[in-house]
């Protein structure tokens, strides 16, 4: 058997080809044109035409030519460089990575900074209380600074670092979504007191929520961060300084701003039990004396008023701390009077 010889490699002259002995080659460097294959025994070698020497006259572009020359306009930004470490007491927002439950209901103030590159600056603390202390938090775009606000941050404590002991009566009626969490929390586990916390910090979240949503007087509440909520400091002018404003129970204003306070009191009570609400802690301590102004404070343990069993038992409660303390500002009220008319417009 003789074997069927192999038909030598060609490649196809064109116009300009330059035909030698054994091969064809192109003058110049063509697309149209691969590279040439030699025709001579053995392997097929490959040659390639040398390289260009010139280069396009726009090739490189001179120094004295924009960089944004040609580009089209809707191409172009700007931006501003923000640090890579900020120091101790800062930190950087997190508004843009929270969840949109988590942040203040809409409309929003126009106070509050929405950037995604604010900082946070710790101030110090405000005040410290039974299951949480409160501290002063300015948030600020570095490149805004007109637009910086400095907002309360309260952070509640575990469950081995607070002296409320009262929970469970506040409690009462309330259920979490995941078994796992309720386990946790009878076992008092490790999970278990985190849960609480956390249990602590949500249940305020959506008390001031609610609340501002009704038109209550409460601070508005900017965020909640696991068992941190940022909301509005609120504040009075003295002497031309920016102070908190100071609770109730620290103050003596004139008659007619007590008999003032006394009606905001009582439209807020009203409103919160036909929303089927009771503040369960109300006193002349969690209350805010903002100029003429009454502002409602500390809203964790807020119940339901059917739903709790102790829920009267908590409005009368509240009625008789605020009305002992108009009383001794020489205003002449009854809690007995005030939770009647209460039940009244309830049911």
């Amino acid at each position: 058997m003789v074997a069927a010889r192999r038909a030598p490699t060609t490649c196809r002259p064109h116009a300009g080809a330059v035909k030698t002995r054994g091969a064809v080659t192109c003058p110049s460097l063509s697309s149209a044109c691969p590279p040439t294959t030699s025709l001579t025994h053995g392997a097929p070698t490959l040659t390639h035409p040398p390289y260009p020497r010139a280069l396009p006259e726009d090739f490189l572009r001179p120094d004295d030519r924009s960089p944004l020359e040609g580009i089209d306009e809707s191409f172009v930004f700007t931006y501003d460089t923000y640090a890579d470490e900020l120091g101790e007491g800062r930190r950087w927002s997190r508004w843009e990575d929270l969840e949109a439950l988590m942040k203040g209901p809409e409309p929003r103030p126009d106070w509050v900074v929405t950037s995604s590159g604010a900082i946070d600056t710790e101030l110090g603390v405000l005040k410290t209380g039974k299951e949480a202390d409160v501290f002063l938090l300015e948030r600020e775009a570095p490149h805004r600074p007109d637009e910086a606000v400095v907002m309360a941050a309260k952070r509640y404590r575990d469950t081995d670092h607070r002296t409320f002991h009262r929970a469970a009566s506040y409690t009462e009626g309330r259920s979490m979504k995941r078994s796992r969490d309720n386990r946790a929390l009878k076992r008092k586990s490790t999970w278990g007191k985190q849960v609480a916390a956390g249990e602590w910090a949500v249940s305020e979240w959506s008390a001031l929520c609610r609340c501002w949503q009704l038109g209550l007087p409460v601070p508005y509440p900017v965020q909640i961060d696991e068992t941190e909520i940022l909301m509005e400091w609120i504040t009075v002018t003295a002497d031309g300084e920016v102070e908190t404003a100071p609770r109730v129970a620290q103050v003596r204003p004139e008659h007619a701003v007590v008999e003032g306070y006394y009606e905001q009191l009582r439209d807020a009570l009203t409103t919160l039990v036909q929303a089927g609400l009771v503040h369960g802690d109300l006193s002349p301590y969690n209350t805010l004396a903002a100029g003429d102004r009454l502002v409602i404070i500390d809203l964790p343990q807020m119940v339901d008023l059917v739903g709790n069993p102790r829920g009267m038992d908590f409005l009368l409660r509240d009625c008789a701390n605020m009305c002992a303390w108009f009383r001794s500002r020489g205003l002449q009220v009854d809690e007995q009077e005030l939770f009647g008319e209460l039940m009244a417009h309830a049911f």
